[in-house]
């Protein structure tokens, strides 16, 4: 990763998150431009597939609120994975107006490909303790407020 030239080690300190953030997602897009591709899921794509593959029991309001992005773009995006047989949406037997989406084994084999290439990524730039640490640190910024 080349960082810009304000990067600097002796100010390091004073660099916001905000910014570090910026350049790890700058740096993943350009990483996965020139080691992954995949005609059926964009960039813009890949995200709504690993959060569906990343947490238990996801919605399409719960995709829509965390990516800010309106219903029919989400819903665009999910007849899309449907169509490729990644996820299969159901009703929620709780709540039959919500739609709990659920990746099939083929978007698990899909998503285990990508969670691949992703740490890949991640142990080019750290050993397994610098990842750790980092991960740790990470959560603790965001799980406390």
């Amino acid at each position: 990763m080349t960082l810009p030239r304000q990067f600097k080690k002796e100010n390091s300190q004073n660099i916001l998150i905000y910014h570090y953030v910026e350049e790890l997602v700058s740096d993943f897009g350009e990483y996965t431009t020139e080691h992954y591709s995949d005609e059926d899921i964009t960039p813009v794509e890949l995200p709504f597939l690993l959060r569906i593959r990343c947490v238990d029991k996801s919605t399409q309001k719960d995709l829509v609120d965390l990516f800010h992005v309106s219903n029919g773009y989400a819903s665009k995006i999910l007849r899309k994975f449907e169509d490729k047989g990644l996820i299969t949406r159901f009703e929620d037997p709780e709540n039959r107006r919500r739609k709990i989406v659920k990746l099939t084994d083929e978007g698990i084999r899909k998503t285990d490909e990508i969670l691949t290439h992703i740490r890949q990524w991640e142990n080019n730039h750290m050993c397994g303790d610098e990842l750790e640490t980092l991960k740790r640190l990470l959560f603790k910024f965001l799980s406390e407020n």
